[in-house]
């Protein structure tokens, strides 16, 4: 994930700095509808690592 994703130094984190990171992330999984959100918090600090990653792998090809 960290090649395809990120960018910057954040592309170079080790997986155990991408787990104490990235992975306890301030957030909320909303559900409304039939869909889902992810409602990140706005002041944590790597929230633009998080969420420039996620558009990064959706702008991905499909693969199909």
């Amino acid at each position: 994930m960290p090649m395809l994703a990120m960018t910057g130094k954040a592309k170079l984190w080790e997986p155990r700095r991408l787990r104490l990171r990235l992975f306890p992330t301030a957030a909320q999984l909303v559900t409304t509808g039939r869909r889902r959100y992810l409602r990140l918090a706005g002041r944590w600090t790597w929230t633009g690592v998080i969420t420039d990653a996620i558009h990064r792998l959706q702008a991905l090809p499909n693969p199909s």
